[in-house]
Parts: structure tokens; sequence; C-alpha cells
């Protein structure tokens, strides 16, 4: 688990809480369900309405990852790129064809099959490069999930300001209703801007952040398969592999 991604998150509630009671309130004046109906409740049909299930389900899945991220083990790869080829340079490409079932990862079982089936390398490159950008487009799609309920949130949050005030104005002759609906006003306003700018929109900028070293792992993998391709030597695989990557990744814990 990212213990900055959880410290992050209670870090900007707590401050809030600590200035509210610092101006003398407490949190029980931020509790109106009325407000967390028309604004959390408007974002989520808003949210719904706007994307497919599949990208819904994605982005719900992929929540997990904003706290415990997929690592890439490029240490690993790159051994297990150079194995392959070693094998291809002493039994030939063919040999491929049944190691690339044992590959840990698909894109990489794509590449090496292509390769052994005698596939032209800029096929190949063309295939392998359609799926990185297929995984891509995948991770932007449920990041823009996130993205969305923060951009739709703080426009509820005005709706239920405004619906309040609608009461306010309906019950002036009854001062005993104004507070709640005064309360409503207010109270939604912050919780559509909360819910975008310490919630949704971080989300989605770590979820396309956390994703950059797995998009790093796709392209060595991509790589790797040409130049096995091209015949290039072992030592000069694992070389232009290492270039990808910084020291403070190489290191780094296996893909999950």
């Amino acid at each position: 688990m990212d213990i900055f991604a959880v410290i992050g998150l209670f870090l900007g509630l707590g401050f809030i809480l600590t200035g509210q009671a610092m101006e003398g309130g407490n949190i029980g004046q931020l509790l109106q369900i009325t407000a967390a109906f028309i604004v959390l409740g408007g974002t989520t049909g808003a949210v719904v309405l706007s994307f497919p299930s599949k990208t819904l389900l994605s982005a719900i899945l992929m929540l997990k990852n904003v706290f415990m991220p997929p690592k890439s083990d490029f240490n690993a790869l790159i051994t297990e790129i150079g194995g392959f080829a070693t094998k291809a340079r002493k039994e030939g490409i063919i040999a491929l064809e049944k190691e690339a079932y044992n590959a840990s990862d698909p894109l990489l079982t794509l590449g090496l099959g292509a390769v052994a089936d005698g596939t032209d390398p800029s096929l190949v490159r063309e295939m392998m490069e359609n799926q990185i950008e297929q995984f891509e487009n995948y991770v932007n799609n449920a990041a823009k999930v996130y993205e969305s309920f923060g951009g739709y949130s703080p426009t509820l949050g005005i709706i239920g300001a405004v619906l309040g005030l609608i009461q306010v104005m309906q019950n002036l002759s009854d001062p005993s209703k104004l507070g709640a609906g005064i309360a409503v006003a207010f109270v939604a306003t912050i919780y559509g801007l909360f819910a975008a700018n310490l919630v949704m929109i971080p989300i989605s900028t770590r979820i396309k952040f956390i994703y950059q070293s797995v998009f790093l792992y796709k392209n060595m993998i991509l790589e790797g398969v040409l130049s096995i391709q091209a015949g290039e030597s072992p030592v000069l695989i694992e070389r232009k592999l290492r270039s990808f990557i910084l020291e403070d990744n190489k290191d780094a814990k296996p893909n999950g």
C-alpha cells in the first residue's frame, strides 16, 4: 500500500476540519444529507450518463491502484528478454514459438509469437503498438471518469446552493425554516468543491501518474522483441533496455 496516498487524503481532510474548528465550527455543521443527495447523487448520475458501463467498471476496479499501485520489475524483464534473445541466437527464431507462452506479460507473448511466425517487423511493431495504445486508452478512460466527477461536482454544488436559496426565499415569512435552507445552500457548495478538489481530481491525476512506469514497461517489451527479431546480441539488447530506466527504477518490485 502506498502510504502517501492515504496520508494525502487524510491530510487535506484534517486541515479543512481543523480550520473549521479554529473558526468555532464543528463537523456536525457539515453533515447535511440533503446537500449530499443533491451533489453526490446528481454528480454520480451525470457520470453514469457520460460513460459506458465497461469504462465505469474499469474505473471502479482501478481505484485500488491509487492506494496499491502496480509495480514493474524492470530487472526481471531485461533478464527475461535477454534469455529469449540468447535462445533465439542459439536455436533460431522458431524456437521462441513455444517459449512465448511462458512469457510473463501478454504483450511479450504476442510479440514473440509473431516473431516466431516470421511476421514482418513493421507488422510486429504495429500489432504491439496497437496493444499498448489500447491499454493506454483503458487507463486514461478510467482516469477520465474521476476527472469528470471532479468537473461536474462543483456545478452540482451550485445547483444545490440555488435550491437551498429557493427554499429560503419561499420561507422568508417563517424564520424557523430559514436555517435549513441556508445550510443546504452553503454545505452543497462545500460538498461539490470538496469532492472535486480533494478527492476526484487528485485520484484521476494519480492514476495517470502511477501508470507511467507500466507504459514504460510495455515499451521496453516492444523494443526488446524488435531487437530479438533484428538478430541483435543479448548484450546489446540488455544495454538498450537499460537505457530506458533511471537508477531509482531499477530495483522496482514485480508488476502486479
